[in-house]
């Protein structure tokens, strides 16, 4: 698989993250970049999963990201890296790649080990404008991404079963297509929504965000990435 070098990726960020962009320029940004969504798996196979997690600091205009490379089936951790930079756009829902994307974009860079994937706390294509946050950072590091978030932002779905691995599709309420999956992790627990970020199918992504589930609602990787930017916020602070 092809990887953008640190200087290629540098370029891209520049050009989609200008200081500021104003809200109708990131919109157009936004539709331009979506035009360039692979949904069919840009893959052959997956041998190292990242996990993606970030937060702001309390009491300071900076963001931390924190991002976990494991070993795929074993989910066993081979790297983790951090990156803390300036806000450089404020929050505005249905943008916040715009504020979030920079931070995830600097902590890749200092990876050694690059995944095969990353996994985004956020939404993929379920998304208003088709393009949150896992579909930004898939495409500008052009590498294949999935969404999984604790909460819908778009979409309408019936409930799905109550059992492990159980979903039900998530449908643009405008379109009527499929944008996502509504998928059970846990019995008895609330479930996760899945969508494509980049260079994968949906099917792959719910399948892939099952087989990292350990026993808990969120997927592995960014539960544990969740629980290290929870630390580095207070080193931070």
């Amino acid at each position: 698989m092809k990887f953008m070098d640190s200087t290629e990726i540098e370029s891209l960020a520049k050009l989609y993250h200008k200081t500021p962009p104003s809200r109708e320029e990131a919109v157009v940004i936004q539709r331009e970049l979506q035009k360039k969504v692979i949904i069919q798996n840009g893959f052959k196979e997956i041998k190292r999963v990242a996990g993606a997690d970030l937060a702001p600091i309390k009491g300071v205009e900076k963001l931390v990201c924190g991002i976990i490379v494991f070993s795929y089936p074993e989910l066993e951790e081979i790297e983790r890296v951090s990156a803390v930079v300036e806000e450089q756009f404020p929050y505005i829902p249905g943008l916040l790649a715009f504020r979030e994307g920079p931070a995830i974009i600097e902590a890749f860079k200092k990876l050694q080990n690059k995944p095969d994937l990353i996994m985004v706390d956020g939404q993929g294509i379920a998304h208003p404008r088709g393009f949150g946050i896992a579909s930004h950072v898939g495409v500008l590091l052009d590498i294949p991404a999935i969404g999984v978030a604790k909460q819908r932002l778009y979409g309408k779905h019936n409930e799905p079963p109550d059992n492990e691995g159980g979903w039900t599709p998530l449908i643009n309420p405008h379109k009527g297509n499929t944008i996502g999956a509504v998928v059970r992790t846990k019995k008895g627990t609330k479930p996760v929504f899945v969508s494509i970020g980049h260079k994968i199918d949906l099917s792959t992504a719910v399948r892939l965000t099952l087989t990292c589930t350990k026993g808990f609602r969120i997927p592995e990787p960014t539960r544990q990435a969740d629980i290290f930017v929870a630390k580095l916020k207070t080193i931070e602070i």
